[in-house]
């Protein structure tokens, strides 16, 4: 995987705070703590954890499939759930919903699905229960966006908060015009994506498919 070297604007803090806290830890067992052994091992684990969240919290470089047509995946992760539902805040229809299941190790910079024009934004406070859980999607704090294409398309998602996560953030408002593949936002640690369709699009993921935002197809909209 390629990255850009840049972190994401908005977990700036998150990345330093990590930074501290384990200096702070470093600090108090090479003070404290006599075994060399056990020092290089804190050292160890310390610095890969550093290391992981820097990672996890820059934005990829990634090869584009999405297009006013094509709907591309939002986040990295799982395809969990495929099926039909009726979306009742913002369409107010049946519509085709996908869900992408994000575990600690993907990296949760999000992304516009599709090029075309904000069309609704909002955010719910809520729960944080575990993100794989169905009920997840109403109770859980989340962020919801719609996209409408050139030819009238709309395309509705959800960022969800998992049982971790504790912040979402969303460069959505209503009016603006976006492009398929660059960022959208950020969910920090384990959360999920739910991304609904019109029900005459061509799904193009499986179940339990692992995903790649930005590169991997979801539907062609017909």
């Amino acid at each position: 995987m390629q990255y850009n070297m840049k972190l994401d604007k908005n977990t700036y803090g998150t990345v330093l705070l990590v930074y501290a806290l384990s200096a702070a830890v470093l600090i108090v067992s090479y003070k404290f703590i006599d075994s060399l052994l056990l020092k290089a091992l804190i050292t160890a684990a310390l610095i890969w954890f550093c290391g992981w969240q820097t990672m996890f919290h820059m934005v990829p470089v990634r090869e584009i499939s999405g297009s006013d047509s094509i709907v591309s995946a939002v986040a990295d992760g799982k395809i969990v759930h495929i099926g039909r539902v009726y979306e009742k805040e913002w369409l107010k229809q049946d519509m085709t919903m996908i869900s992408i299941y994000m575990d600690f190790w993907d990296v949760h910079a999000n992304f516009w699905p599709v090029t075309g024009t904000v069309t609704y934004s909002m955010y719910h406070p809520g729960k944080h229960l575990l993100a794989f859980k169905p009920k997840a999607s109403e109770e859980n704090e989340h962020t919801c966006t719609s996209i409408r294409t050139e030819s009238g398309d709309e395309v509705f998602f959800k960022q969800l908060a998992g049982g971790f996560a504790r912040r979402i953030v969303n460069y959505a408002s209503d009016g603006l015009d976006v492009e398929a593949g660059k960022q959208c936002g950020i969910i920090k640690f384990g959360s999920r994506i739910d991304m609904f369709l019109p029900l005459d699009a061509d799904i193009m993921v499986e179940l339990g498919q692992t995903v790649r935002a930005c590169e991997t197809p979801i539907a062609r909209l017909s």
